[in-house]
């Protein structure tokens, strides 16, 4: 069994900057690929961020500059720096994971966390 763990989320205001961490344990070969995933109340799922093993990394066009995302394989964990917070920024982060780059960034990846809420406010 695959279990992913988010944490680091919280309210913050315009301007600030958060750290997200996702855990990764279980029964997953070491070679697979992570991704970061939001939703805001109201709207769909949205890709953030992904990251391979060797740490090549993809962003989305809304956050780049804003965003980096890093992994420690020997942690098994995947952060996610944020920076300049907007309120749009605002929802749920959720961490995927899947052998397969497609799936962590379309977002059928097949192992994913409960997420961690994120807050900005004006």
């Amino acid at each position: 069994q695959v279990k992913l763990v988010e944490s680091g989320g919280g309210s913050v205001q315009a301007g600030g900057s958060l750290t997200l961490s996702c855990r990764v344990s279980g029964y997953i070969d070491d070679d697979y690929q992570t991704g970061w995933f939001r939703q805001a109340p109201g709207k769909e799922r949205e890709w953030v961020a992904a990251i391979d093993r060797s740490g090549s990394t993809s962003y989305a066009d809304s956050v780049t500059d804003r965003v980096t995302v890093s992994r420690d394989n020997f942690k098994h964990t995947m952060y996610l720096q944020m920076g300049s917070l907007k309120p749009e920024d605002t929802g749920m982060y959720y961490c995927a994971a899947d052998y397969w780059w497609d799936a962590v960034v379309d977002g059928s990846a097949r192992f994913w966390g409960q997420g961690t809420q994120v807050t900005v406010s004006s």
